[in-house]
């Protein structure tokens, strides 16, 4: 195998999308399987919709899932620009060689006659596809027609009679019969190149030896195979990765959960647990495993076990995922990740001390093994923060029975009797004994606690909550707690 060289090449017209992330994750996991090189360039061509903010949000996402890259935009090269707008002239080129061999033609035709042709193939019940009208126009006729202020594209001339067959390293062999495929544009009338034409420029100088990407461009590959062919080019492998899917077996949107890699990153999912999902959308590691690190992923990777059906996008799956990462990662990374989202909801100040700093901590530490992502830390953050209501009519219930008063005040003793830090450790000690010491039985004395502190009748344990309200903010609510109890 010569040395790989593979590429992502994203259009820079919105944020990282899920399936773009995958396509990028199999090409850098390929590269680095075979001691190879990612290469990353823009393709912009889409002058209305294209933005340097959508170009910057891709390579932000691709950085943060870890996936870096050797060559290409923002790192430099050989075989630049990375941007195709900056490689308008290269193109140029290479359409006028096109032209000149007889391989490309000019057509002048207006849309309003494209759309006659289409009517008329419909209702002769043909295969909708350009004629070729202007195939064979003279230097007279070209003159005329840009004389009556008509712009031409530039079409590539299809032959009728040849069947494309490529060796789709994912699908196997597939075949495309070229009488289906009409004469192509390759330039646009202000100049800009087609997508099939600048890729394959693009892949071509840039030495590009397989290309991995998304099943929805396999239709793209006979156009691509003929201009290598026309240009002397080798034609690269070429590996179509299946479709995504939602749930519900149709194609993934918004309805399935988000749909672009920002928005996994502003809910708090971690980066290795998004990596470890998109590699198994489409590719298995032969066993049974499902939690890999990016090194083990790429330690196993091989196109050869990419799946030909489609994809199923289980948000459930990935929240799974998600939370076993949570829970097998560092207090200290998930208490920097939490606080923007305390401080979002107005929990924390915009500057956070370290007094602070150490409450978040004991916060996640209480409530990690509930979290599926860090944005859930603000459905458990109330209890911390601010006193019970006693509204819930359950909650209340539970407040009316005879023992309770007996339980909270054996607690508020043994606060007030108790030495050192309230940590964990003492909280649990503490706890443990109050059953055997009130003669009753746990669910009598720990479900009264929680409901007066938290005014709630499930929540964090106990020997969670205590540390992180102190025993002042414990006996305050005990207070409280029995201030209603006795009113009830």
């Amino acid at each position: 195998m010569n040395k790989v060289r593979v590429r992502f090449a994203p259009s820079p017209t919105g944020p990282l999308h899920i399936g773009g992330a995958r396509s990028a994750l199999f090409n850098w996991l390929f590269a680095r399987r075979y001691g190879g090189k990612f290469i990353v360039r823009i393709e912009d061509t889409d002058l209305e919709r294209s933005s340097r903010e959508s170009e910057e949000n891709i390579l932000n996402s691709l950085r943060w899932l870890g996936l870096d890259w050797d060559e290409g935009i923002g790192v430099g090269g050989d075989n630049g620009p990375y941007r195709q707008t900056e490689r308008l002239a290269i193109y140029s080129g290479y359409a006028a060689q096109l032209l000149e061999s007889g391989l490309a033609y000019r057509c002048y035709c207006s849309e309003e006659e494209l759309a006659a042709q289409r009517e008329a193939q419909l209702a002769a019940g043909e295969m909708v596809r350009y004629t070729g009208k202007c195939y064979g126009l003279g230097d007279e006729d070209c003159a005329r027609l840009e004389a009556e202020g008509r712009k031409p594209v530039l079409r590539f001339r299809v032959p009728r009679d040849k069947t494309i067959t490529i060796q789709d390293v994912v699908r196997g062999t597939v075949n495309f019969d070229c009488a289906g495929i009409g004469d192509f544009i390759i330039v646009k009338s202000d100049g800009i190149p087609t997508y099939n034409f600048a890729v394959v420029v693009d892949d071509h100088l840039m030495g590009i030896n397989h290309v991995i990407r998304a099943e929805e461009h396999l239709s793209n590959t006979p156009l691509q195979v003929l201009l290598y062919e026309a240009l002397g080019w080798e034609v690269p492998e070429f590996a179509h990765v299946s479709l995504i899917l939602g749930k519900d077996r149709s194609k993934m949107s918004k309805r399935h959960g988000a749909t672009s890699i920002e928005q996994y990153r502003e809910l708090g999912y971690l980066p290795e647990a998004l990596v470890n999902f998109l590699a198994l959308l489409g590719w298995s590691p032969g066993t049974e495993e499902e939690v890999f690190t990016l090194e083990q992923i790429k330690e196993q990777f091989s196109l050869e076990r990419v799946s030909k059906s489609p994809a199923v996008f289980d948000l459930d799956k990935l929240n799974w995922l998600n939370g076993n990462y949570i829970r097998h990662c560092s207090v200290e990374r998930l208490t920097e990740l939490a606080l923007p989202f305390l401080q979002k909801e107005g929990y924390l100040p915009e500057n956070v001390d370290e007094p602070v700093k150490e409450k978040v901590r004991l916060i996640v530490v209480a409530v990690r093994e509930r979290l599926e992502y860090m944005a859930q830390i603000n459905d458990f953050a109330d209890v911390f923060f601010n006193d019970p209501g006693y509204g819930d009519a359950e909650a209340r219930d539970i407040l009316t029975q005879d023992h309770v008063p007996v339980v909270l005040e054996a607690l508020k003793a043994k606060l007030a009797a108790w030495q050192g830090d309230l940590d964990e450790a003492a909280a649990r000690t503490m706890l443990k004994k109050l059953p055997k010491e009130l003669g009753l039985g746990g669910k009598k004395v720990y479900q009264p606690l929680r409901v007066a502190l938290t005014g709630k009748i499930s929540g964090p344990d106990l020997h969670y909550l205590l540390p992180v309200l102190g025993a002042p903010g414990v006996a305050a609510r005990l207070e409280k707690a029995m201030a209603v109890s006795r009113s009830l």
